[in-house]
């Protein structure tokens, strides 16, 4: 009688062994970790490893396909904000909320290591951008029609300008420091429309 497959079991046994492998691979890197100590982390046998994926380079794209389902949900949630500034600011803010894990900056650093040998994790990564990018773009396109974002701002390259922000702030992540109140400063500043020079900065400011 051939085996009956627990749909349930194997998620939960693969984001076992992917967020295991995530935290090593972040801090010892892609080539050092083996496939059996994401197996000890996970509290796995190496076979077990093997059944669930093909190999160690298929478990480091799981790292990052788990990015992609995450980001369409908080670029949906998002979406039809009735203010887009404040949306972008929350949004960007989410985006950022695992860069304090230690393992944060070496694990985005390994990915701009082996993203070039992977023509797999490079469509997964580009994919999951474009969900982001194209999100945030949506918001700041509508943000431009309100008047609540800076009008001489093109949507697309802003969203990409703001993405890159966020990158910045998972390469010089550190867990006793927390980037997230300089995030948003740096991403509210920059959406929000110039001072009325007919009226001078100072004049701006109070009506804000």
């Amino acid at each position: 009688m051939p085996r009956t497959v627990d749909p349930g079991r194997t998620a939960q046994r693969r984001e076992a062994i992917t967020l295991a492998a995530a935290g090593l691979f972040g801090e010892q890197g892609f080539e050092p970790t083996t496939v059996a100590d994401i197996a000890r982390a996970a509290g796995l046998s190496a076979a077990s490893v093997f059944y669930y994926f093909p190999d160690k380079r298929a478990v480091f794209r799981a790292v990052f396909e788990r990015d992609l389902p995450l980001s369409h949900e908080r670029v949906a949630r998002f979406a039809a904000a009735e203010h887009p500034a404040r949306a972008i600011v929350e949004l960007v803010t989410e985006l950022a909320a695992d860069a304090r894990d230690p393992s944060a900056a070496g694990l985005l650093v390994e990915l701009l290591r082996q993203v070039d040998r992977d023509p797999e994790l490079v469509d997964v990564v580009t994919r999951t951008e474009a969900v982001v990018r194209d999100g945030l773009a949506g918001l700041i396109a509508r943000g431009i029609a309100d008047g609540t974002i800076d009008a001489a701002l093109e949507p697309y390259e802003a969203a990409g300008w703001i993405q890159t922000v966020v990158d910045a702030v998972y390469l010089g992540a550190a867990p006793d420091r927390d980037a997230t109140p300089a995030l948003r400063r740096t991403v509210a500043r920059y959406l929000a429309p110039a001072p009325d020079r007919t009226g001078g900065e100072d004049e701006q400011h109070d009506r804000e």
